[in-house]
């Protein structure tokens, strides 16, 4: 499961990078896309530092930086959504919507499992 999740994870800020690549560039996108693109690769990022973790306390801790970040892009992604005008990226970005709502389910679902053992 935890490779499985470094893989998703990181073809998650994979595929937000090619969505952010086709959005139009403008002042006000580019606040949006420039903060999805952090949140989403630190997604990716801090989900391989959970591996790394000292201790549960350490271990429960990054899950948490992990479920906020991926929270994060999902509220991106649907300020995305809502203003996107090209109707193209709309099932793309429905797509990743929903991978991020999943993401979160499964850290916290392993939060919990974690403070529980």
């Amino acid at each position: 499961m935890k490779q499985e999740m470094i893989r998703r994870t990181k073809q998650f800020a994979i595929d937000v990078w090619r969505l952010c690549s086709k959005l139009p560039h403008s002042r006000e996108y580019n606040s949006y896309v420039n903060q999805l693109i952090r949140s989403s690769s630190s997604v990716a990022a801090n989900y391989r530092a959970v591996g790394r973790a000292k201790s549960k306390a350490d271990f429960i801790n990054k899950l948490k930086i992990v479920e906020e970040e991926a929270d994060e892009s999902q509220f991106f992604l649907e300020v995305i959504d809502e203003i996107n005008t090209d109707l193209e990226l709309s099932p793309e970005i429905k797509r990743l919507i929903k991978e991020a709502d999943e993401l979160v389910a499964i850290v916290v679902a392993s939060i919990k499992t974690a403070r529980s053992s």
